[in-house]
């Protein structure tokens, strides 16, 4: 072996012991070099996988086909066996012995794929071409053959006679693959020939690429892949090779280049029917004019006239020396349309896309100028030193980022020279591009488990009870036993209650088993809402287990697309959002004898709804009671708007909590809270600490320097900490170690966002570090934006957070900013969320229930007139409401669906395009959220297998075939490790697909499979979002309504594409303004799609877009506005 080859080798040996590590736990380099051995001796896999059974090699069937792939992918090809190849010596009538025989099997298995995707063998390849149906069984059965020229040796030995009886043997296996493979392919039968240029073959399209598609000849022996650029696709101009090609497309091609072993292919001239070739110019040109196009069959075209572009790119060719005057004049020739006529420059159709403005009728006098309106302020001082602060932290954040990006970056340039050209190269030689590809993908994740550190001391953390004593004494320690018949007695005798119980009183458990042990319920249910799913689903469990019943019978919980309850359930938890639709869909709520609305003091959207509903239903229902409990609450303020109701205050077991303010104002409250904690872990008894931040990233970010630093620490005198991050993000395992009982000896410091306020509580701890911020969700009017800003909690959020220290004992709050600040920065309360957020869902609900009067809705702090109005407009366009706003029977039909109004607009509409079962998916999979995971230390390798799933055609499409891929992978949790995806998101996508589906059954809806055409897909759900539809900028994109300037989001399957036009579900502003879930689109489906809002340009008249464009001059666009230059001197 010469030197690449030995490099080849090592790279199999160490596939081998990496695949063996991930499948079986262990890897052993001697182990893989007798895997290889004794891969490379065997002809099929069923041979490999006899031969290691015979050893008493403990591999399963499918994981010794997968490796007997990989190593002859990998395994390097000698110098003789290509040698022998060419000669085609490979007669299977010669009989080799010894290192011959194995040196031509090398030879016959060594066929390397030219894209790095195929490394991963098998799935990769057929998710990256999404299964047409029509190749779908070929191409399966085409993974897992052999090489043509293997075939075509069978295809000799079953027609030679049979006298050896190893050889005979071995003819049988061959023989019957071939049988198997003959049905498919019949090309098959085809004398095999040389690749000779100039020529016509089958080919079957393997890949696609940004800049062209690879394509394999069918009919040549051995079978060889050739690139076919973009240019040499189709004959019109196309954005992207998918917008033709699909991958185990069959297609007819011609070799126009052939240098060394790299082919280059044309399908321009080649009628896709017949295989004629319709070009006059001889076979070795490499320019061949197009009249017909490959991808989809149209027949030929007339010629056509040159335009600006194809002069000019001719012109850059000549001027390269790539196109000689000779092909030139040719070229031509062949565009013009007579002999002496001129070329003639048509410009290429633009299309132009105006928005109709056409307000609805019931809205008439009501102002709609959104350049007026503002969104809500939801910071009490813009100048105070908070503010500021939450500013500074961050672009803080911002340079973290960009220095971590620019590591990376200067990381991957310190690759060799050889390994950057290859991997740029898309035909390389050999095997290089693998090797490349591998050494690359090895040194990103090396930065990224640099970057990201692991602590080196993590204890075990124990499962054991946190209390020995029993149920029933646990019950009866809580503060709020003390009042039970004082609370008893107030419900019975009060319609309406506001309760007030300190964190930890035990209100939240014992007050609905309270009340159905008194028998207040009578035969019905008692039912609690809480704004946060995880607090629903938890606090069931708890009570489930004091009530002394299975979790859904007795005691049950309902959650979006979730419900454990039963025909026996009396205490039922649920969201506040469920309850609403139970009001829709029974006004009386008729199940119900007792409602509680749990923390109150949060003020969600449909909290705030549901005041005003019950309040109403009270005074209709003379036996319903209402409580409304909080730990802190303005309860002056609620009990006005509930005719004055009683108010009842539960003193808590909470020991005394001091706090501690900064005496100056910080500027990094990050690395002030970072600086705290390890202060406290040195100097303060146990305990353990809670830190508040404001979001993922930055409790990451603490999360590696809290290790870092613990690991550079030589002080054996400091206690060992156990760092644990908590934000809504994180798997449902990883959230429940925040519970598990702290090792003896150690610490224990959660690094939480504000869920850990209410929702979560966490036994053990005695110090609380408030940074004094969260993050806000804002939506903006004016743009239509979400926006997550970085704001100043309120006092009652401060408090909440200095609660959380006196659980167990005495505690500290350690709070980072100042009093002064506390007291004349910070809000009293929250800003409620109806007055911050888009209102489409809660007012299409309320038209639903009959609530025609929105205006005049009596809410205890209701939204502004401008965005009501703003949310039924956006409803009429989707023609949920009609010309005299009362709901159609389209927008009754969505109001039913627990989804926003544009999907579940899409939704109905799939059905009649013939593709309800792949929206019901890609609804599914949106109401999933979190699919992705991108673990610390592995975000490089995360990123390159989730760039293996993505489609061209957008995220809505790349989320479907996930769906579908991890439908045929039967659910594996496996493979959802492999391609880091949340397996729990996943369950979570079937569940809800299940739920609607249910509800698409009562409607009579059909589940229509499409046949895999994407296109009605698309415009299924572009039929929900087209008012949200954006086009390709200078600048990046510009939203078609609003003219704003737009983002791809990092994460989306078209970064690297960028569609002309696209729609997207909403627009996030983070760092910059994110388009969310972006889906590429033809800008003419929109007249199609909403002839109410959209229409086609006349061509008469300019349209707004074209009035508002400059001209700028190309060689000047880099320049300053204004600026000159000094000519050039002369003499």
């Amino acid at each position: 072996m010469n030197a690449v080859q030995k490099m080849k080798y090592l790279s199999t040996v160490s596939k081998v012991c990496k695949e063996m590590d991930s499948r079986l736990g262990f890897s052993d380099k001697s182990v893989a070099e007798f895997l290889i051995h004794i891969a490379m001796s065997s002809d099929t896999p069923e041979e490999f996988f006899t031969s290691l059974t015979k050893q008493d090699v403990p591999i399963d069937n499918a994981f010794s086909e997968q490796l007997y792939h990989t190593i002859h992918l990998l395994y390097p090809k000698s110098q003789a066996d290509r040698e022998n190849e060419r000669s085609g010596k490979n007669d299977s009538s010669v009989q080799v012995t010894g290192s011959d025989a194995v040196s031509s099997k090398i030879g016959q298995h060594s066929k390397a794929a030219t894209s790095d995707s195929r490394s991963e063998f098998d799935f990769e390849k057929s998710i990256q071409c999404r299964k047409y149906s029509s190749h779908r069984g070929y191409s399966r059965d085409r993974s897992r053959s052999r090489s043509s020229s293997r075939s075509h040796r069978s295809h000799h030995h079953s027609h030679r006679s049979r006298s050896r009886s190893r050889s005979r043997s071995r003819s049988r296996s061959r023989s019957r693959s071939h049988s198997r493979s003959h049905t498919h392919h019949s090309h098959s039968s085809r004398p095999t020939r040389e690749v000779v240029m100039g020529e016509i073959y089958d080919g079957e399209v393997r890949s696609i690429m940004d800049y062209g598609a690879f394509i394999e000849l069918l009919d040549v022996s051995p079978r060889q892949d050739g690139l076919c650029h973009i240019s040499c696709i189709a004959h019109e101009r196309i954005r992207h090779p998918s917008d033709v090609l699909r991958v185990n497309q069959r297609v007819k091609v011609k070799v126009t280049q052939i240098k060394g072993t790299k082919i280059g292919l044309s399908m321009k001239d080649i009628d896709q029917q017949t295989g004629e070739d319709l070009s006059a110019l001889p076979a070795s040109s490499s320019f061949s004019p197009v009249r017909s196009a490959g991808g989809n069959q149209s027949p030929p075209r007339r010629r056509r006239r040159m335009n600006s572009m194809d002069l000019f790119d001719m012109q850059q060719l000549l001027a390269s020396g790539v196109l000689t005057p000779e092909e030139r004049k040719r070229m031509m020739a062949d565009f013009e349309q007579e002999e002496g006529d001129a070329v003639e420059l048509q410009p290429e159709e633009a299309v132009d896309i105006e928005v109709q403005e056409k307000i609805a009728p019931f809205l008439t006098g009501f102002v709609t100028n959104k350049e007026a309106m503002e969104p809500t302020k939801i910071i009490k001082n813009p100048e105070g030193t908070m503010n500021r602060a939450a500013i500074a932290g961050q672009e803080m954040m911002k340079e973290r980022k960009l220095l971590r990006e620019r590591q990376m970056r200067e990381e991957r340039e310190k690759l060799p020279d050889n390994f950057s050209s290859s991997f740029a190269d898309p035909m390389p030689e050999g095997g290089i591009h693998l090797l490349s590809s591998e050494v690359r993908s090895l040194n990103l994740s090396a930065l990224s488990s640099a970057s990201a550190p692991t602590t080196s001391y993590q204890p075990k953390i124990s499962t054991v009870p946190r209390s020995s004593l029993s149920i029933q004494e646990q019950r009866r320690r809580l503060p709020v036993y003390a009042m039970r018949d004082v609370l008893i007695k107030a419900i019975r005798e009060n319609s309406i209650l506001i309760i007030v119980g300190e964190t930890g009183s035990g209100k939240t458990t014992q007050l609905t088993q309270y009340i159905v042990e008194a028998g207040i319920n009578g035969h019905k249910m008692v039912g609690c809402t809480q704004p946060r799913r995880v607090a629903a689903t938890s606090v069931a469990a708890r009570v489930a287990v004091e009530f002394g019943c299975k979790l859904g019978e007795e005691v049950g919980f309902s959650v979006r697309f979730m419900d454990r309850t039963s025909s026996r359930t009396i205490i039922k938890y649920m969201t506040d959002g469920m309850l609403m639709r139970e009001y829709l869909a029974d006004p009386d709520l008729s199940r119900y004898s007792v409602i509680i609305l749990d923390e109150a003091h949060e003020r969600s959207l449909h909290t705030d709804v549901l005041f005003t509903l019950l309040k109403q239903l009270v005074a209709k229902r003379s036996d319903l009671k209402v409580l409304i409990t909080s730990a802190t609450l303005n309860e002056v303020k609620f009990s006005e708007f509930f005719n004055n109701a009683p108010i009842l205050h539960i003193s808590g077991r909470t020991f005394h909590v001091q706090t501690k303010y900064l005496s100056a104002p910080e500027p990094n409250y990050l690395e002030s809270a970072l600086q705290t904690v390890w202060d406290i872990n040195k100097e303060e008894g146990p305990g353990d600490i809670l830190v508040f931040l404001t979001g993922q990233e930055e409790i990451e970010f603490a999360c590696d320097m809290l290790e870092e630093r613990q690991r550079k620490c030589a002080d054996d005198s400091i206690p060992p900490m156990i760092i644990l991050p908590a934000f809504g993000a994180q798997t449902y395992e990883q959230q429940q170690r925040i519970f598990e009982q702290t090792p003896e000896g150690c610490r224990k410091v959660v690094i939480a966002t504000n869920i850990a306020e209410a929702s979560l509580t966490i036994d053990g701890i005695y110090y609380v570090v408030d940074s004094g911020f969260c993050k806000q969700s804002v939506y903006n009017p004016k743009t239509g934006m979400d926006s997550l800003i970085v704001t100043p909690i309120s006092q009652d959020s401060a408090n909440q957070r200095a609660g959380r220290a006196g659980r167990t004992g005495p505690g500290k709050c350690y709070r980072l900013y100042t009093q002064s600040a506390y007291q004349n920065e910070m809000l009293p309360s929250s800003i409620p969320e109806i007055q911050r957020s888009n209102l489409d869902s809660t007012v299409l609900q309320l038209k639903a229930m009959g609530i025609n009067d929105l205006i005049h809705f009596d809410l205890m702090d209701p939204p502004s007139t401008q965005s009501l109005v703003n949310a039924m407009e956006r409803l009429y366009i989707l023609d949920c409401l009609d010309d005299d706003g009362l709901l159609t029977p389209l927008g009754r039909k969505m109001a039913e669906f627990p989804l926003n109004p544009q999907l579940a607009k899409a939704l109905l509409t799939s059905e009649e395009l013939g593709c309800s079962s792949e929206v019901l998916t890609v609804v599914s999979m949106l109401s999933a959220e979190n699919v992705y995971i991108r673990p610390k230390g592995k975000q490089a390798q995360a990123d390159q297998k989730h760039a293996v799933l993505f489609a061209s055609e957008g995220d809505h499409i790349t989320l479907l075939s996930i769906y579908n891929a991890w439908e045929r992978n039967g659910r594996s949790k496996r493979w959802c490790d492999d391609y880091f995806i949340q397996e729990r998101s996943m369950k979570r996508a079937a569940d809800v697909r299940q739920q609607l589906t249910r509800i698409m059954t009562r409607f009579n809806m059909k589940l229509l499979q499409s046949d895999h055409d994407y296109r009605a897909i698309q415009k299924s759900i572009l039929s929900g979002y087209f008012t949200n539809v954006a086009k390709r900028d200078t600048e990046g994109y510009k939203t078609l309504l609003e003219g704003n300037i737009v983002h791809l989001h990092p994460s989306s399957s078209v970064i690297g594409r960028e569609p002309e036009w696209v729609c997207y579900d909403i627009i996030k502003m983070t760092s910059r303004e994110y388009m969310m879930n972006v889906m590429a689109i033809d800008p003419r489906w929109l007249p199609e799609i909403a002839p109410k809002f959209y229409k086609r340009s006349d061509g008469k008249h300019l349209s707004k877009a074209k009035k508002g464009e400059k001209l700028q001059a190309i060689y000047n666009y880099k320049m300053v506005d204004d600026a000159w230059r000094i000519s050039r001197r002369k003499g």
